[in-house]
Order: structure tokens, then C-alpha cells, then sequence
């Protein structure tokens, strides 16, 4: 019989580190067709997506340089980095 075939991690890269990671360590901001702009927790929504790493430092960074709006091409509000914000910190603390 044939070994086993490992699946894959899809890896993701980080549009402040510009570092590829697997999926489960970053966290996918999406813009749709509409342009809202919401965090995707799914992974899996419609739209343009950007992935940022569980970090708060590298979402701070983000937010000073703006690289969610240029990356998604849309105005991202203080409040989905507040939201991010409080993900990264949950986690940290599970």
C-alpha cells in the first residue's frame, strides 16, 4: 500500500510581515463587492481578503500605516481594529 499523503497547510502570507503562515495563525479581514469591510472568522467569505498574524503589535503596525485600506482598497474603520484587537487578546489568554 501507498504511504499516507500528508494534506497541505494552506499557508497565507501576512500583509504587514509579508511572512507565509498556516491559515489557523492569521486573521482574514474581507472586503465584498459592496465594500463593507468586516473580519472573516470563517476564512471562507466572498470578497477581497486580507490576512494579518495573530500579533498585536503587527496589528497596531497596520493600523498606523494603513495597510488594511491600501491592501483592500477601501476605508477600514478604527473599530475592525478595535475588533481585531480583542481576538488576538482572547486568544492569548486561552
Amino acid at each position: 500500500m501507498a504511504p499516507m499523503k500528508k494534506k497541505k497547510t494552506p499557508l497565507r502570507k501576512c500583509v504587514v510581515t509579508k511572512e507565509m503562515m498556516p491559515k489557523q495563525q492569521l486573521i482574514r479581514v474581507v472586503r465584498n463587492k459592496e465594500g463593507e469591510v468586516f473580519i472573516d472568522e470563517t476564512g471562507k467569505q466572498n470578497g477581497r481578503g486580507a490576512y494579518l498574524t495573530k500579533d498585536s503589535s503587527v496589528i497596531e503596525t497596520a493600523r498606523q500605516k494603513n495597510i488594511l485600506s491600501h491592501h483592500l482598497k477601501a476605508k477600514v474603520d478604527e473599530e475592525i481594529y478595535e475588533k481585531l484587537l480583542n481576538i488576538v487578546n482572547e486568544e492569548a489568554n486561552e
